[in-house]
């Protein structure tokens, strides 16, 4: 796995950030919400959200539309030289305004 794999790091801090009040469904976000938000192809948000489920960073539940939320429990436990812990706290190039809605 590639540590500056940005669409990967996008896809996880949109996870991590992800406030059930503000999303539009309490479930989760789906990949197709991603893509469209950040402009992805769907195809490469499902490989990359494919990527943070076996890492078990982030779940799936339901079916139809999939629903994807941040495990936290299993991000505590992940090991620090882990690829993923690595986006996570390499923050440098992230702009956390776009993860928040303000006003």
């Amino acid at each position: 796995m590639d540590t500056s794999d940005k669409i990967l790091q996008i896809i996880l801090f949109e996870l991590l950030f992800s406030n059930p009040q503000k999303r539009d469904y309490s479930e989760g976000l789906t990949a197709v919400e991603l893509a469209k938000k950040y402009n992805f192809k769907l195809d490469i948000v499902k490989k990359k959200l494919k990527i943070l489920q076996e890492k078990g960073v982030v779940r799936a539940k339901g079916a139809n539309p999939k629903f994807w939320i941040f495990d936290e429990y299993n991000f505590q436990r992940i090991d620090e030289d882990d690829p993923i812990h690595y986006l996570l706290c390499n923050t440098e190039n992230i702009d956390f305004d776009s993860f928040f809605e303000y006003g």
